[in-house]
């Protein structure tokens, strides 16, 4: 288990896996075993279906919300780029939470962490159905994307204290796939809601979810965090002394893990290729729905469906292709480990699908009219759905590779960076297509996320050279 002192310590983690290997896998085997065999094959199906089910909530509560903007706006007599700037906010506010959630769920425990921001979720849900004014909308939003953002995070660490490094990759598709239902359904149940009802329907089956799962979790989810690993952070925490009672930690000082190149080149690289994400979908009520004259928010969501269904095929394929690449990578060097070979499994995402999918559906805004504009974008949406996903879920499964032992609060720190570079893009993607048209709009973002690609190339190539620059306690052999 690495503490902060280890992370000064001046040995290199390639230095230590080499040491490891000399001395011989019996006692590295040993603890792996006690280490990720505590439960059962079927008890963390159970386990991966439960997190998944948390993790859900986010993206139902995000996603549910955007075909609903024009309505919201008209019932609260206020504009769209108002109300987006409550999704904004409420992106912002996951942010912070995310990185709360996850710095006490490595100390106090994975379980804890959801007993605690469910509630926060559920009562923000009931505050957005019953808002009648903009300032309330904005407030419980807040407070409902605070209480959700505890979802991917904590789940994203959760699995890897209970899965090994070689399927680590296909645990973490599964969840991020099944999560990846919510892009898919709440825009299409908001869309309906909306048109059909009201936009405060979903807002009340949200907080139904989040009290099911809150449930859930009180009855059947076992803690993962394993006890020794516990132990030694609240004693690192209380300044080495063996405490009992509450200690404070400060949720900002995972942000410090961003030193290490090899995680924020990462981190840049998800921003850039989540940026193509919200470039299509924020905006698509006055994008597609401009072009194409549709005003039916129920349509408007059945386009987000086509990115929901790519999202889904994509996690589980990019989470089996990244444990591919490490196993095959071992192989070529005779067993010996290097976590960048997971990345190789992005290469063809990052090069092609990202950012061809959002400049194709620029293009076709603009210059393709009628049921074939409506197509090319469709099958745009969905190819973009995966490609994200064949770049997001390699990488977050190599942060919890090389920062096993804070695992939850890597994942957290990368996750906020990119929430924050969304949540003021957000605010400036209309002013932008209102400028310069969707073309060139979509244009400038793949160019930003050919920018990614290359980050991903230098990582892959001087990884283990920039984790030598700076160590902040990466993974080695022996605990990982």
């Amino acid at each position: 288990m690495l503490t902060e002192e280890d992370a000064l310590h001046e040995e290199t983690p390639l230095l230590a896996q080499a040491a490891a290997l000399e001395s011989g896998p019996s006692q590295t085997n040993a603890n792996h075993d006690e280490q990720y065999n505590r439960f059962s094959r079927t008890q963390k199906r159970f386990i991966v279906g439960l997190l998944s089910w948390v993790g859900l909530l986010p993206f139902l509560a995000s996603g549910s919300f955007v075909p609903s903007v024009p309505q919201i706006a008209k019932e609260l007599n206020s504009t769209g780029p108002i109300i987006n700037l409550a999704i904004g906010l409420s992106i912002t506010c996951a942010a912070l939470g995310s990185l709360l959630w996850a710095t006490y769920s490595g100390t106090y425990g994975r379980r804890m962490a959801y007993l605690w921001s469910l509630p926060c979720l559920c009562i923000g849900s009931v505050g957005v159905a019953l808002a009648y004014s903009v300032p309330s909308l904005m407030i419980w939003r807040v407070v409902q994307a605070f209480g959700a953002s505890s979802g991917l995070s904590v789940g994203a660490g959760a699995i890897g204290d209970i899965y090994r490094l070689e399927e680590r990759g296909q645990a973490m598709g599964v969840f991020f796939g099944a999560c990846f239902v919510g892009p898919a359904l709440a825009p299409v149940a908001g869309g309906l809601a909306a048109h059909y009802a009201s936009w405060r329907i979903v807002q009340w089956a949200l907080f139904a979810m989040g009290l099911a799962a809150y449930i859930l979790i009180i009855l059947w989810l076992p803690e993962t965090l394993h006890p020794e690993v516990a132990r030694e952070k609240l004693r690192a925490a209380a300044g080495g002394v063996e405490e009992q009672k509450f200690v404070w930690l400060n949720p900002f000082k995972s942000l410090a893990l961003l030193r290490s190149p090899n995680i924020l080149l990462i981190t840049i690289t998800g921003s850039t290729t989540l940026l193509t994400d919200y470039a299509l979908l924020i905006p698509l009520s006055f994008t597609i729905g401009k072009a194409y004259n549709i005003t039916n928010e129920a349509i408007i969501g059945m386009f987000f469906l086509a990115s929901g269904v790519g999202n889904i095929i994509g996690a589980p394929l990019a989470g089996y292709l990244a444990d591919r690449a490490v196993i095959n990578g071992r192989a070529r060097r005779g067993g010996e480990w290097v976590p960048e070979d997971r990345l190789r499994a992005t290469l063809f995402g990052a090069l092609v699908l990202v950012p061809l999918s959002v400049l194709l559906s620029g293009i076709a805004i603009d210059y393709v009219h009628g049921a074939v504009g409506i197509a090319i974008n469709v099958v745009c949406l969905f190819v973009n759905g995966v490609a994200v996903d064949l770049v997001l879920t390699p990488a977050s499964s190599y942060y919890v590779d090389i920062l096993h032992s804070r695992s939850a609060e890597v994942w957290a720190a990368s996750s906020a960076v990119r929430q924050f570079t969304v949540a003021l893009a957000t605010a400036g993607i209309l002013p932008l297509i209102n400028t310069v048209g969707v073309a060139a709009a979509d244009a400038i973002f793949a160019i930003i996320a050919w920018i990614g690609f290359l980050l991903i190339l230098i990582t892959i190539q001087y990884g283990g050279h920039m984790r030598e620059w700076v160590d902040v306690g990466y993974s080695t052999c022996e605990n990982n």
